[in-house]
């Protein structure tokens, strides 16, 4: 496991764009279907845009139809962490970088085979880099 990331507030938002670090460390979200990964076809890894971590390859992205970019399976279990959400009335999954904390999304358990499993995550909140093919 890669050790954590630990940065001021003031860090987070010199590193960040406002909109990342609104979503990535404040717990925001993106508006769906108006986000840049959502039909991404490239191949690649997506990193977190906080720290660089490898989280997802685009061998488990697919279209889920909910206007964010989906995964079935993180590249790691050490990738993520999870912790419960119970904000706007619902409880659901968070889904977290396993490195810095950033907020990156919400687990579904409405995603395609062999995991069942939909990492609905934000494009602001992630790095493609087509040139890492893990």
């Amino acid at each position: 496991m890669a050790e954590k990331v630990k940065l001021s507030e003031q860090e987070w938002k010199e590193r960040l764009t406002p909109d990342q670090y609104r979503i990535l460390r404040k717990g925001g979200t993106e508006p769906p279907f108006a986000n840049m990964y959502v039909n991404e076809k490239r191949d690649g890894v997506y990193r977190c845009a906080g720290c660089g971590t490898a989280l997802f390859s685009s061998e488990t992205k697919y279209d889920s139809k909910s206007g964010w970019p989906s995964f079935w399976e993180p590249l790691s279990q050490d990738a993520v962490q999870f912790e419960e959400d119970r904000t706007f009335g619902m409880v659901r999954i968070e889904v977290k970088c396993g490195t810095c904390d950033g907020h990156l999304g919400h687990l579904f358990d409405d995603g395609p085979q062999p995991t069942g499993m939909r990492y609905c995550m934000n494009s602001l909140s992630l790095d493609l880099d087509p040139n890492d093919q893990s």
